[in-house]
């Protein structure tokens, strides 16, 4: 009997091949420049890093279904744009050469859904890249990925509930419990989270309560205080600004369990609703888990002349200076229902719900510094 084989693809580059005995793997590449910058190479040789990425889809699958399950609409917002909102973030710019005109890469999609919201759709999210041309290293890549979701007749307690409840299903559904092991140390993700209040969490590190503090008693407290002293004052200095950075530098090293760090000071939430009991601070969010922020909330300000005041003064606190988003603000003058919105970090999820050590692990062609060898 005669057998003919053909063949469907040739190799002509040697290729490590991996053995598997049980669960053990013998001649997995190991080097991580090799299986960043050869993701196929990683996937065929490192059993473990397959299913990371098999678990990483199962988790956005869970996110669009939760948020479609309360029916949620998904929506596509523009990546390129003339202005960038959303967060003071340093962007990428490029040219649309049809038009001779300068763009940037989004950093964030949040000003086109509540542009939506305008418009009548009550609930909108959307999962897709943002970017950011700013640090790369173990919990940052300058392309990542983001849900977003906005809710009208909602508010930054509701979304707290929307939140965790979100996190601890993802976590059931990949890894059948909410008591999980991160970094060789446990984690129970069953709600309800902690909620501590930025004020509060920083009277407790300083033994004084801030929140009464002038701006130069502010001041002068983190001279005191803060480990980097004079030198660490923020730029351009406000007592809000220092607040945070105090609470950055003693609070959050301590921080593990899950955790919504909120109420934080207005001057560094420009798109935030002032708290209702108190107009030194908003009404915001941060989820923290294992000391890494996973994402941000707000009562979202729909006061269209107190948010262009807002994003003027934003301007003066940025690197460079660009146009605001005119569109989003006439949106808002012509009316913008009560909300809540959240994002959500979809990378830093992974990273947690996977047991991941760096961003790149979850990431399938993350970014890494040189060039890699051309091959002939």
């Amino acid at each position: 009997m005669t057998h003919l084989v053909t063949v469907l693809g040739k190799a002509t580059h040697p290729f490590p091949l991996a053995k598997h005995q049980g669960a053990a793997t013998y001649n997995s590449v190991t080097d991580r420049g090799t299986r960043y910058r050869q993701r196929h190479v990683d996937l065929l040789t490192n059993r473990a890093s397959r299913e990371v990425f098999i678990r990483r889809s199962a988790i956005v699958k869970g996110i669009r279904s939760y948020l479609d399950g309360e029916g949620f609409l998904e929506v596509e917002t523009p990546i390129l744009g003339e202005a960038y909102g959303g967060a003071a973030a340093r962007p990428f710019v490029t040219k649309v050469n049809a038009l001779d005109q300068e763009l940037f890469l989004r950093i964030s999609p949040e000003c086109a859904l509540k542009r939506l919201l305008c418009g009548g759709l009550n609930k909108v999210y959307e999962i897709g890249k943002n970017f950011r041309n700013e640090g790369i290293d173990a919990t940052h890549n300058p392309e990542f990925t983001m849900v977003e979701w906005y809710e009208a007749y909602s508010d930054y307690v509701h979304q707290m509930e929307r939140f965790e409840t979100l996190v601890s299903r993802l976590s059931n559904e990949v890894n059948g419990t909410t008591e999980i092991t991160f970094r060789g140390r446990r984690l129970d993700l069953t709600p309800p989270w902690r909620r501590l209040r930025v004020t509060d969490a920083v009277r407790d590190a300083v033994g004084l309560d801030v929140s009464e503090a002038s701006s130069a008693q502010m001041a002068e407290l983190f001279r005191s205080r803060h480990p980097n002293g004079e030198a660490g004052l923020p730029e351009p200095y406000s007592w809000g600004a220092a607040v945070v950075a105090l609470f950055e530098a003693l609070v959050e090293p301590t921080l593990w369990e899950p955790v919504f760090v909120m109420d934080h000071p207005v001057e560094v939430s420009p798109l935030t609703k002032r708290h209702r009991s108190n107009p030194r601070l908003v009404e915001r969010f941060e989820p923290m888990i294992a000391g890494l922020e996973i994402g941000n909330s707000y009562s979202e300000l729909n006061d269209a002349r107190e948010q262009y005041d807002r994003l003027v003064s934003q301007q003066g606190a940025r690197e460079n200076v660009y146009d605001l988003d005119q569109e989003f603000l006439t949106a808002i003058a012509h009316g913008m229902p009560p909300a809540g919105g959240t994002g959500l970090g979809v990378d830093r999820v992974v990273m947690i719900l996977t047991g991941a050590e760096t961003i790149r692990d979850v990431v399938l062609f993350p970014m890494v510094g040189g060039s890699s060898r051309p091959h002939t």
